[in-house]
């Protein structure tokens, strides 16, 4: 039964790649006026309270694999083809739904277990055939939906396996193949994001991550980037404190930051800290969920960053499910909200605990007040 659903969804997917996707004009063109987002010249959500700002869902193990022996461990019968073509296979409910992009990861994000060796880089900094053919599908399939794919390169968990970056020269080299890789096909809807979380500790188990983890080795990277490949938008992100660091606002074409660990009270100050660089500002990983991630999102919209939902439990944690708007109907409602012309944002009537980062319970609420909305 198993075969015949993946032959269904293989079939499923290839039809729609091959009227829409494999094409070698592509369909979706990103690109930035001031601090706001722009498909194919025209102002995304337009007339709405996200308008100019990009809506988006970490979905980085959607083109996960692992060639550890902790895989028939922790996710028997797992099969990386089968897993991108259940994400493919939705994406046209989740952009529906108010969703503009996908932050897609070449080095996945943390499974729920230890151990996964999951890149697309060989120790020498060359491509993995395999796991770029899945990251094309994606990206092709997300420029059929009219949606963006934020590319992320270099994740801090791989490290210490055989196909891990040997060194500084070496990660030159695989971000240089990207550059390359995205140029020669010509993809129109892909934005670059380097390093997720560049100063985390992790990469102090990467051969030369002492220099990794510096703003100065990661402006080194972004420049060169922008010289290989000067009209693809490049950065890279912060930690989950919501900051990102004044030698990077200069090189970056736009801000990547993270809330994870981050307030909801808090949010409208971090975002007023970016805003007077007049660049886009982007949160692509933020785990609340339900009424948080409503709340947290609105927020964040009221204020002016696009807002990045990270489901760890459903979409990130193995085994990997992607059920469309089922994820989560709460966010899911309020991004199709935020998205929608017309609608207003009404933070007093909205629930949400008092503590985001210590009280679970969606019942502990507190008042909203306006010094909370910071425009």
């Amino acid at each position: 039964m198993k075969k015949i659903y993946n032959y269904i969804v293989f079939i499923s997917v290839f039809i729609a790649l091959v009227n829409s996707g494999c094409k070698s004009n592509f369909t979706t063109k990103v690109t930035v006026r001031a601090n706001q987002w722009y498909f194919n010249n025209q102002i995304i959500n337009k007339g709405s309270p996200a308008e100019g700002l990009l809506m988006n869902v970490r979905m980085v193990n959607s083109v996960f694999e692992d060639r550890s022996t902790q895989l028939s461990i922790n996710i028997p019968n797992f099969d990386s083809d089968t897993n991108t073509n259940e994400f493919i296979s939705m994406l046209s409910e989740y952009v529906s739904n108010g969703v503009n992009a996908f932050t897609i990861s070449l080095q996945g994000g943390s499974p729920g277990y230890d151990g996964a060796i999951n890149t697309a880089f060989n120790a020498d900094g060359s491509l993995r055939k395999e796991y770029f053919d899945r990251v094309e599908r994606v990206i092709r399939a997300c420029d059929s939906q009219q949606a963006a794919v934020i590319l992320s390169c270099f994740y801090q968990r791989q490290h210490s396996h055989p196909s891990s970056l040997k060194g500084k020269e070496e990660i030159k080299k695989a971000l240089v193949n990207v550059v390359n890789w995205i140029k020669e096909r010509k993809f129109t809807n892909v934005l670059l994001e380097i390093t997720n979380e560049y100063n985390h500790d992790g990469y102090k188990n990467w051969p030369d991550g002492e220099w990794l983890v510096t703003e100065q080795g990661q402006n080194e990277l972004i420049m060169m980037v922008k010289r290989l490949y000067p009209s693809l938008l490049v950065s890279t992100s912060g930690m989950g404190d919501g900051t990102y660091p004044p030698l990077l606002t200069k090189e970056s074409d736009f801000f990547i930051i993270h809330f994870n660990n981050t307030a909801i009270e808090d949010i409208p100050i971090k975002i007023k800290e970016l805003k007077k660089y007049g660049k886009p500002i982007i949160c692509n990983e933020d785990d609340k969920l339900k009424n948080q991630g409503a709340f947290a999102m609105a927020l964040s919209v009221l204020n002016g960053c696009g807002w990045g939902y990270m489901n760890y439990p459903v979409n990130q944690e193995a085994p990997f499910r992607f059920k469309g708007i089922a994820d989560d109907s709460v966010v899911y409602k309020m991004f199709k909200n935020v998205s929608s012309p017309g609608f207003q944002i009404d933070l007093h009537s909205m629930k949400i605990p008092s503590n985001t980062i210590t009280s679970p319970n969606d019942d502990d609420i507190f008042n909203v007040g306006e010094k909370i909305i910071i425009k």
